[in-house]
């Protein structure tokens, strides 16, 4: 019975006990900290000390440990060790990741939801809440968020509520600018680069799955490397553009925060994304990695490429048309 039992299972390679985990812990929890710290210090101007040091400080720290983590699993691949059960492992492991950054989106789209369709009117006294005109006076709600509630009763002062800060609205919204400014819109280049990148990220998967073209993936991902930092610095510019030139900064109450949150981590899983594909770049350039057959690695790196391109078509959606 017993050697039935056994009859179908592969031999599974236990690596040694390594402090990997914990160390990436230990650097993901000092990089949130440090964010977090230096969040409150831009908006509220809380704190002693430069909090964006214990960001960077933790975020490099983080980065060295997953580079040394993956490094090891790679040798351990191409030394043979990983079996075809320990290779599925590595898929499912990809994907519940993907699923937990899908909710985490969802947090954020649903505390959007719940700004622009519940809470914003509430407090302009519309729907259940009609004696909210008490608290902010005239305040009339519409979406983007130009006047906040506290401009509409005059300032901070006259709050009868606690008062944890002056906000106030912007200057000028992101949202679309009519179509004689179409073409000036960057949330439209940016949105035709990164579904450009998808494409070309599909045509590299196809170069070496199908074609077995080493060369031609190498160029389709490359160029996709490309794509997303041209993305990533036309974000940059937009972000200098609304705080230098419309006036929307983290302060301006419910859009400001809602815009910079939702785009903002959106930016960082880019550069994520497009760091896994430029190390994936790297290994088949430099390391001579993948093969049409084996290539998990930059399997998985474009899966987590494609979504983080349907999260945008969401946040274009959502954040700067509707």
């Amino acid at each position: 019975m017993a050697d039935h039992s056994a009859q179908g299972h592969e031999t599974y390679y236990v690596p040694e006990s390594s402090p990997m985990a914990v160390l990436a812990t230990i650097g993901l929890i000092t990089t949130t900290m440090g964010a977090a710290m230096g969040i409150n210090q831009m908006s509220y101007g809380e704190g002693s000390f430069n909090a964006w040091y214990v960001f960077w400080t933790g975020f490099i720290f983080f980065a060295a440990v997953l580079f040394t983590w993956f490094r090891t699993a790679i040798r351990e691949n191409i030394a043979g060790l990983n079996s075809p059960q320990l290779r599925r492992s590595y898929v499912i492991g990809m994907q519940w990741f993907i699923f937990s950054e899908v909710m985490f989106f969802f947090a954020f789209f649903g505390a959007l939801f719940y700004i622009r369709n519940l809470s914003g009117p509430w407090l302009a006294s519309e729907g259940i809440y009609d004696m909210n005109y008490l608290l902010w006076g005239d305040f009339s709600y519409s979406w983007p968020l130009m006047e906040t509630p506290q401009e509409a009763i005059g300032g901070a002062t006259k709050q009868l509520i606690a008062n944890n800060g002056v906000f106030a609205g912007p200057d000028q919204s992101m949202a679309f600018p009519g179509w004689a400014n179409i073409f000036k819109w960057l949330p439209l280049w940016n949105t035709m680069i990164l579904l450009t990148s998808s494409y070309t990220c599909h045509v590299a998967h196809h170069k070496l799955k199908v074609d077995n073209d080493r060369k031609g993936f190498n160029t389709w991902l490359g160029l996709t490397v490309v794509l997303g930092i041209v993305f990533l610095f036309l974000q940059v510019f937009e972000y200098y553009e609304a705080y230098a030139h419309y006036g929307l900064t983290l302060k301006t109450g419910a859009y400001g925060s809602t815009f910079f949150m939702l785009t903002g981590f959106h930016g960082f899983h880019v550069a994520m994304g497009m760091g896994m594909l430029l190390i994936q770049w790297l290994r088949s350039v430099k390391g001579g990695h993948f093969t049409q057959d084996e290539h998990f690695g930059f399997e998985a790196s474009s899966w987590y490429w494609h979504f983080v391109d349907v999260v945008w078509v969401g946040l274009f959606l959502f954040v700067y048309i509707l």
